[in-house]
């Protein structure tokens, strides 16, 4: 699955460690059994998460994140009874930010745009991931907040590069550090994970924290995770109001 919203940079140095006899496709096996095995994980269709993410100090938003196969995405949070959107319809990526003084919904800037399509990837780019073009390397193994994982270094076909940490005894993902270029800034995004629970016999963290993309670090909690939801496809799509025109997107 993927992670929640995309938006300080830091070199990341290896400790020397003794790779363990397992190859890349072994320890993945390994990981998507842990989250409850691929048949499962492509059973689920559609997917709604809700629950509150904490943007600074005492201010917490109510959040409803709705997903659907193959990359449909939309993210809604409240702040002071005032909803924000940022959307992805499988080709166009937009957002309506009222408290940033947008009026209507706008297309977002092509970086933005960019990073809000690949966190609609509805099974991630770990699965299949020779298949859509992308290669996975082992750099090693090092304690993550005093847990070992195996680091495994993910270049997508467009170049783009992503660490992914897992448990290297339970194989569930641990941290993700991404180094990407938003608004003309390159940025660290390290995204954390906790408090994994089964969801209909899938292992999913309702715990996240995000730094990197702003000033402090965000902390979701998820309440609620609820699959194969009926979802009005409609609502990932930009109103057409304000849609572009033919050649636009």
């Amino acid at each position: 699955m993927s992670r929640f919203t995309t938006m300080l940079a830091a070199a990341l140095v290896f400790a020397p460690a003794t790779l363990p006899a397992q190859s890349v496709d072994e320890i993945l096996g390994k990981h998507f059994e842990a989250l409850g095995g691929v048949p499962k994980l492509k059973a689920v269709k559609s997917m709604r998460i809700s629950g509150r993410i904490t943007l600074g100090p005492g201010i917490e938003a109510p959040f409803v994140r709705s997903a659907q196969r193959p990359n449909l995405s939309r993210m809604e949070f409240t702040v002071q009874g005032i909803t924000g959107v940022q959307a992805y319809d499988g080709r166009t990526a937009w957002m309506h930010m009222p408290f940033m003084g947008q009026a209507a919904p706008e297309i977002m800037p092509p970086d933005l745009a960019k990073s809000a399509a690949e966190d609609a990837e509805f099974d991630g780019p770990l699965l299949d991931y020779a298949a859509n073009g992308h290669t996975v390397e082992l750099v090693g193994k090092e304690a993550v907040e005093g847990t070992d994982a195996f680091a495994l270094k993910l270049t997508r076909k467009t170049g783009e590069v992503t660490l992914y940490y897992l448990d290297a005894e339970y194989y569930l993902p641990i941290k993700v550090q991404a180094t990407r270029t938003l608004q003309g800034h390159e940025m660290t995004i390290v995204t954390t994970f906790g408090d994994y629970k089964d969801v209909e016999g899938l292992m999913m963290p309702h715990s996240l924290s995000i730094s990197g993309q702003g000033p402090g670090v965000q902390t979701l909690t998820i309440d609620k995770v609820e699959l194969n939801v009926a979802l009005d496809a409609a609502q990932f799509t930009m109103p057409a109001a304000s849609a572009p025109k033919d050649g636009a997107r």
